[in-house]
């Protein structure tokens, strides 16, 4: 748990320090509202649980998305081949990066799920995954496309299954 908060902390951006900072003052900044105004009780409530909410929600959703305009990119899926003398499946794609920066490194990952007649049931089983590999690829410039092959081994399921790909970048 250590390594993933220092790690966390070491992938931060100058972005992030402005968002949670900004959020912590406007916190600080509620919550000494809500003391001022505490003859009108309601009000008061009204800034103190707003106050909580914003330190809360604005650093959580905001890194999301952020990161998600920031780091731009689409990941698309060209080719799959069962091998038949081993257990694996090759995945051949592409990754583009459709931000205004260049990345250092991206996580680009490939998900084996089961499939099913049933839509509903279908759903469900995107989240249950049989198998995951994931490759790093790095310095990625902007408007550029990077093909990438991964190598899904062991792979023994028989029956039928779909394969989607993701990257985070940064």
């Amino acid at each position: 748990m250590k390594a993933k908060v220092t790690a966390f902390l070491d992938n931060l951006i100058t972005y992030d320090y402005v968002l949670f900072s900004s959020a912590f003052t406007l916190f600080i900044l509620f919550i000494i509202l809500g003391l001022i105004l505490r003859k009108k009780v309601a009000l008061a409530i009204f800034f103190v649980i707003l106050a909580f909410l914003i330190l809360i929600l604005v650093p959580s959703l905001g890194y999301s998305q952020m990161h998600k305009y920031l780091f731009k990119n689409t990941t698309s899926l060209t080719q799959q081949k069962r091998l038949q003398f081993t257990d694996a499946i090759v995945v051949r794609g592409d990754l583009i990066n459709e931000s205004k920066r260049n990345f250092k490194s991206c996580k680009i990952t490939a998900k084996v799920h089961k499939v099913s007649k049933n839509k509903y049931k279908n759903y469900i089983l995107k989240f249950k995954i049989i198998k995951r590999m994931s490759i790093i690829e790095k310095d990625i410039s902007k408007g550029k496309t990077r093909n990438f092959k991964i190598i899904i081994e062991p792979f023994t399921y028989s029956k039928d299954y779909n394969i989607t790909i993701g990257a985070k970048c940064k």
